[in-house]
């Protein structure tokens, strides 16, 4: 497997060109998102494209540093949680105004916050501050200090913040996220053509200002192209026409990686995996037999042992993944538990595993004590060359122990439907990735009663034991304000996750991204958005950048 380590390649004359110039101002940086936004009003958007215009012309009242993924305050220069979680007060930083001139102010953090919370809208925001019933009570306590009250203790609730942009309360909610909307973050939008590109100019009034006192951004403008086509992207790249690429895969990585004035970034393990489960719905349409072995734990470990997760690391992914022990990666460096082990690829454990359940061998397949054969189907979403190179791994184990599996790929709405609501599937291979590093991000995913319960969800009362006591930890660390205990709680859920193996988690894909000569400033991380977190930061050299287009 190769070292993942932060891997940086460069040709031989940008090691001899010395050290950077001085930032300076100007010129236009160029990257891609995979669509149109489904809306640019920044409390409504939930989809990536939406997400990227929203960081880069928000401003919101706290941030995670995405490098050292501590949080910062921005809007708000200072912040206190009190009452075990219950409550949180901001201090509002002054001086601040909106692109258009206008000042911030506490008014317009309270009407904001109360459009959020207004129970009788839905905004996806807000749905992650709904941790129990109750209205959550927004009020400003002076002329620049905010307090928020919720209905029960909600641990980490700071942390939300980093998603929830202020809007001016003096512009129409009706013309929320059209253009000429006053906004606090750097950029703004000034044009958008649907299916060609989004344009976004430096906020004049942005109150970031760099070392020396000069007002950030440095880059005058932004040109979000919309290419769905990866193959497409990779080659504007390659001919000087975007600037960055913050989502390579593995080939694509390698090819780059071969030569170029670029620099590429292998950052290691990122926050996403990829992982396998079984259909355990109340509601499956699976034979009894069938969902009998699913149930049942020893056979869960058992397949789980013949899974080699390294060869799927070294020959799915090119050495760019490592096993995975379970949901929450190292990259994630709080929260990650290093107790729990990756599973050792162990055949023949397998196989012993499998007849404490009462599996026997018999002439080269392996059946159940009623004398069914051991075959299911995985499916997973067609056109991911990565995915469909998984499961044919995972084919070519588990025949190796007398089970068959039949590998069907579907155009990603079929995939959904079986899996979220027929429930007419035997197991289903897919990719998760985390977008929150704290672990009440992963509610849905862990409650019983969630609808993301991948392998049985929206259970009206747990159906095993130890979901009923992940129910109980994930709600303890929701409502507890010590980190310690919050993460004694959440480790000991990784803990029975490996224990039982609801889902197998079986690699975490590596952070992989490119960037054209021409752009400086840039510290790549793993928690999205992976290259233009620090966008005010960044700064074009003109003479490579004219270099890198010719």
């Amino acid at each position: 497997m190769k070292p993942f380590g932060c891997l940086l390649y460069f040709v031989a004359f940008w090691n001899l060109a010395g050290a950077p110039p001085a930032p300076g101002w100007g010129g236009e940086l160029r990257f891609c998102v995979r669509a149109d936004p489904k809306t640019m009003d920044p409390l409504q958007s939930a989809d990536q494209p939406g997400e990227t215009v929203r960081y880069l012309t928000g401003g919101v009242l706290l941030r995670l540093n995405r490098a050292t993924q501590a949080l910062e305050p921005e809007l708000a220069e200072s912040w206190r949680a009190a009452a075990g979680g219950r409550s949180i007060a901001f201090r509002i930083r002054k001086g601040v105004r909106f692109s258009d001139g206008s000042a911030f102010t506490a008014a317009d953090v309270v009407y904001t916050l109360q459009t959020l919370f207004d129970p009788a809208a839905h905004f996806p925001a807000a749905d992650a501050f709904r941790r129990s019933p109750g209205a959550i009570v927004v009020e400003q306590r002076g002329p620049d200090q905010v307090r928020v009250v919720f209905p029960s203790a909600a641990a980490g609730v700071e942390r939300l913040f980093d998603e929830v942009v202020m809007v001016s309360r003096q512009w129409p909610a009706g013309r929320r996220g059209a253009i000429g909307m006053p906004v606090l973050g750097p950029y703004r939008v000034v044009e958008y053509h649907p299916g060609a590109y989004i344009r976004l100019a430096r906020n004049p009034n942005y109150w970031r200002t760099d070392a020396t006192g000069r007002r950030l951004p440095y880059i005058d403008s932004l040109r979000v192209l919309i290419q769905q086509n990866r193959s497409l992207e990779l080659l504007r790249f390659m001919k000087g026409e975007i600037d960055l690429v913050d989502t390579l895969d593995p080939e694509d990585y390698e090819r780059l990686a071969r030569g170029g004035a670029w620099r590429v970034y292998d950052l290691g393990p990122g926050l996403g995996t990829e992982q396998l489960w079984f259909n355990q719905a109340s509601a499956a349409r699976i034979p009894g037999y069938k969902e009998a072995w699913f149930r049942s734990r020893e056979f869960r470990n058992g397949l789980s042992a013949a899974l080699n997760r390294a060869d799927i690391a070294r020959v799915a992914y090119g050495g760019r993944a490592v096993p995975a022990p379970g949901a929450v990666s190292p990259a994630n460096r709080f929260w990650f538990n290093p107790q729990v082990p990756v599973p050792v690829y162990a055949p023949q454990q397998a196989l012993t595993a499998l007849a404490q359940a009462g599996f026997r061998t018999s002439g080269g397949t392996l059946r159940d004590s009623g004398g069914h054969a051991v075959e299911f189907s995985i499916v997973t979403n067609s056109g991911n060359r990565l995915r469909e190179r998984t499961a044919a791994l995972i084919q070519e184990d588990l025949a190796k122990i007398g089970v068959r599996v039949t590998v069907v790929s579907l155009d990603f709405p079929s995939l959904l439907e079986r899996v979220t609501r027929t429930f007419d599937y035997d197991a289903c291979l897919l990719g998760f990735s985390s977008v929150d590093l704290d672990p009440s991000g992963q509610m849905n995913l862990w409650l019983s009663s969630a609808n993301a319960h991948a392998w049985n969800p929206e259970q009206k009362a747990p159906a095993t034991a130890w979901e009923a006591e992940i129910d109980g930890l994930m709600e303890r660390q929701a409502v507890e304000s010590a980190p310690a205990k919050r993460k004694a709680a959440f480790d000991r859920v990784q803990e029975i996750a490996a224990r039982e193996n609801p889902m197998y988690f079986l690699v975490y894909r590596n952070t992989l991204c490119a960037v054209a000569p021409a752009l400086r400033n840039v510290s790549p991380a793993v928690v999205g958005p992976q290259l233009i977190w620090n966008v005010e930061h960044l700064y074009l050299e003109p003479e490579r950048r004219a270099e890198a287009r010719r």
